[in-house]
């Protein structure tokens, strides 16, 4: 199990990495990438869907 340690350490990590002015830039791009999925996977549903229909 993660715990509260871990999750510092990690964050601690990641700070390190790219730095505090590069992880806005990357929380961003990565929350439009899910937006985009979830998007996508509803289309998919969709045509899914009118494609039974038929």
């Amino acid at each position: 199990m993660i715990g509260a340690p871990q999750i510092i350490l990690i964050v601690v990590v990641v700070l390190l990495l790219f730095g505090g002015k590069k992880i806005p830039e990357l929380m961003r791009g990565l929350g439009s990438g899910i937006k985009e999925f979830k998007d996508a996977s509803k289309d998919d549903e969709k045509k899914i869907e009118n494609k039974n229909e038929l």
